[in-house]
């Protein structure tokens, strides 16, 4: 029992310094990355709207 104590503070102590290392982005990277992010989010999701409505209209075509 004492042993999982012991190694279960050790992680959380590790898992704290590996956190003080993290380089976390600023106010003008976090809006770039997230319009990147909704940007590509949009692109895709159009993308397979144009492609499900090309397939619809082909399979209409066959039947």
């Amino acid at each position: 029992m004492k042993r999982g104590f012991k190694s279960l503070f050790s992680f959380f102590s590790e898992s704290w310094g590996e956190l003080k290392k993290v380089r976390w982005p600023n106010r003008k990277e976090l809006t770039n990355y997230t319009l990147i992010v909704i940007g590509t989010i949009a692109f895709v999701t159009i993308y397979f709207w144009v492609l499900d409505i090309g397939i619809s209209a082909v399979i209409e075509a066959i039947i």
